[in-house]
């Protein structure tokens, strides 16, 4: 892509009336791919010039947010506009004694009775055409825009204005966000051309949509980072599946470092089309990148939520390496793992498991007492096998499985163990639990079913 040499500069904006939501993560992680692709960097600044929204609150989750992603360093200095209005007031006065805006007397929209003076910008009426890196050229009729409201006074700049003279004085080259922009460009081209500001290069967005392609809502999973965050989902899987959430590699690949998707980013492969969330798919990235921590890393995860369950904060590492390669199978994020336990679902490796004692007998029987020589010949047979993986442990009892039948043999079994009709296979928990644990619990079911 040719930039006239010029080095690239883009922004993520962020107004901080809200958290920080995926929608504005992924805008951020776009400027920040397309500058870094080509050698530029992303400047930040916080659009706080609605006052009765915009919080300090919001504002340092969206930088904490954008710093734990990688995207902006965390102690970035931060560009506020609410601090600027020294500077829109000589932009507003060079821009009306040029002779392209005007002060206008009109009634308070708040007050009708009462008279304001607000700024206008004289508006041309003309075609403006720009061209869009994603969507090509795109052409807008002026006239009914009317002469644009830019400030409500001349020391209360508005929206439009700031944007302009912000994106000018920080160098912004690049103007990249989602596609409900558009309709604002040729308002902002009517500032910059009237204050003789040369145009940035646009570029918008495809919208994230939920399943259904309607607009993306919180029942969707439109939820806050930190939301996610809390729930399990790293920065890699984020970071990831946002890069491919309205961008095509055009290659099979799926996983990229964040290096990597720097390298790979090109603006050409960007989408039109809406790009459809789904969170199977972002937790089958987040799974992914889990699968690739040490056991002492995964332990690590496990405990980071602060509203874990109590047990995760208080069990032994030693505890918990038992079950780990169970967890990292069965596991997509965090709060799964977290619901799991507190529905007692892995029980079976920390607690001796208490059950009715009927539900040892075998569907096909009509009595208990027949799982109890089964349980015994399993017993028997255990207590010669190999425990170093689940798969040796199932190889030393098939035979005798196929040859007396596998739920009769089995489901005894996977009672004795666990205490529950639904859980892991034995083999598994038989691996995890030891040969020791293993046949006292055995001979505990049939202490239960001989007294």
């Amino acid at each position: 892509m040719d930039h006239n040499n010029k080095k690239i500069v883009t922004r993520i904006p962020p107004s901080p009336t809200g958290h920080f939501h995926i929608g504005t993560a992924r805008t951020a992680l776009f400027n920040y791919l397309f500058a870094k692709h080509y050698g530029g960097e992303m400047v930040f600044r916080s659009e706080d010039t609605d006052q009765s929204r915009s919080t300090r609150v919001f504002e340092d989750e969206i930088v904490a947010g954008l710093a734990w992603l990688g995207l902006i360093p965390p102690d970035i200095t931060i560009v506020r506009q609410s601090e600027r209005a020294s500077i829109y007031r000589e932009k507003l006065e060079q821009i009306i004694t040029s002779g392209h805006a005007y002060i206008s007397s009109e009634p308070s929209k708040q007050n009708p009775e009462e008279m304001v003076s607000v700024v206008r910008l004289k508006n041309p009426n003309k075609d403006i055409t720009f061209h869009d890196l994603v969507r090509g050229d795109i052409t807008f009729n002026t006239t009914e825009l009317g002469d644009l409201v830019i400030a409500r006074s001349i020391n209360d700049a508005l929206y439009h204005f700031t944007v302009v003279v912000d994106d000018e004085l920080m160098g912004v080259t690049h103007v990249i966000r989602g596609e409900d922009h558009i309709s604002n460009t040729p308002r902002q081209i009517l500032i910059q051309e009237a204050l003789g500001y040369e145009r940035p290069i646009y570029a918008h967005l495809p919208l994230i949509l939920a399943t259904d392609r309607s607009k993306m809502s919180k029942r969707h999973g439109a939820v806050a980072i930190n939301e996610y965050r809390d729930a399990g989902f790293t920065k890699d899987a984020i970071i990831n599946y946002l890069a491919l959430l309205g961008w095509n590699p055009g290659t099979e690949q799926e996983l990229f470092s964040l290096p990597e998707l720097v390298s790979a980013f090109e603006e050409t492969k960007i989408q039109k089309g809406g790009a459809v969330f789904n969170i199977d798919k972002f937790k089958w990235f987040n799974r992914e990148y889990l699968s690739s921590l040490s056991t002492e890393e995964y332990i690590l995860y496990l405990k980071e939520n602060k509203n874990n369950n109590e047990f995760v904060a208080t069990v032994s590492p030693g505890q918990l390496e038992k079950i780990i390669p169970l967890i990292k199978e069965r596991t997509h994020i965090r709060q799964e793992f977290v619901e799991a336990l507190e529905a007692g679902e892995y029980d079976f490796a920390f607690t001796q498991p208490n059950y009715e004692i009927e539900l040892l007998k075998w569907k096909n029987d009509t009595d208990i007492i027949a799982s109890l020589p089964r349980l015994k010949k399993v017993q028997e047979i255990l207590q010669t096998a190999d425990f170093s993986t689940p798969e040796n442990i199932k190889a030393a009892l098939w035979t005798y499985a196929e040859e007396t039948g596998k739920g009769e043999v089995f489901w005894p079994l996977r009672i004795a163990l666990s205490g529950k009709a639904q859980s892991p296979d034995p083999f598994t928990i038989a691996h995890i639990i030891g040969l020791s644990t293993t046949l006292e619990r055995i001979a505990h079911a049939c202490d239960k079913i001989k007294g």
